[in-house]
């Protein structure tokens, strides 16, 4: 199997990198390309460096790893060219199979992976056309970067929300504690945000391994009349609002990203 990836931006490099490192694709059959070929000189060791139609016309897999804006010139590119039989993969979350199929009409997948794959743990969601009927190749591929979810492409927004976005959600929320608890003591702020990160990753993987729900935590930590649950008193009371707010304000923003990218199709 020979799988391609048009794009060296950070995704396509990520996705080539550890492609590689997983020892599941040698380096005659991992192949990249980029618009500006400069950038591929480090790649020379672990992939072959050809065009845009070379890659589609020689992947059993095509990775489109491009900015929104130059989808559209890149599909046109390779529709000529690409295997008939290849699966498309595109990391655009906003553009629609139906959208996609008005340019090159070719098997095709969504994938939107996280920040967090840059440590093997992606939680990496995958959706595909109704004419994928071999789907374990993808899932095997993606399983270099952290577990796979496959999701219907109508849940794909909310569910990068839930993945995608959501590293950022938690640093922001995180950050904002670790600068209110500045306010109340002399410990260094490094310290405080060593001491939190630390804590928030050891709950989450206590969860996971124990198979404990956000309850059960509160439940452990927050005895009766206990300082524990009068804070979390404080973020049931006072957070459900603000998470309301940040859902409503990216999905709207999802929707309009989406509307400016079928229009430029």
């Amino acid at each position: 199997m020979r799988v391609g990836i048009i794009g060296y931006g950070s995704m396509g490099k990520m996705l080539l990198w550890k492609f590689s490192e997983a020892a599941k694709i040698g380096r005659q059959d991992l192949l990249v390309s980029n618009r500006t070929e400069a950038k591929l000189e480090e790649a020379k060791g672990i992939a072959q460096i050809v065009s845009n139609k070379e890659l589609a016309s020689s992947s059993d897999v095509v990775f489109i790893c491009v900015r929104p804006v130059d989808l559209k010139s890149v599909l046109e590119e390779i529709r000529d060219t690409i295997n008939p039989d290849a699966l498309l993969v595109s990391l655009n979350g906003s553009v629609s199979f139906g959208t996609i199929r008005k340019v090159i009409d070719v098997k095709t997948a969504k994938v939107i992976p996280s920040l967090t794959a840059e440590i093997g743990r992606s939680q990496t969601l995958v959706c595909f056309d109704e004419r994928v009927s071999e789907k374990s190749v993808l899932k095997d591929l993606l399983s270099s970067i952290g577990d796979v979810i496959e999701l219907p492409e109508n849940e794909m927004g909310m569910g990068s929300e839930l993945v995608s976005c959501m590293p950022g959600f938690i640093a922001s929320i995180f950050d904002v504690i670790c600068r209110s608890a500045e306010g109340h003591t002399s410990i260094p702020k490094e310290q405080i945000v060593k001491m939190v990160l630390s804590t928030m990753s050891a709950t989450g993987d206590l969860m996971l391994q124990k198979g404990m729900s956000f309850e059960d935590v509160v439940t452990r930590v927050a005895t009766k009349g206990g300082i524990t649950e009068e804070g979390t008193k404080v973020v049931y009371e006072g957070f459900p609002e603000t998470a309301d707010l940040l859902f409503a304000k990216t999905l709207e923003k999802r929707r309009l990203t989406t509307e400016i990218a079928e229009k430029s199709f």
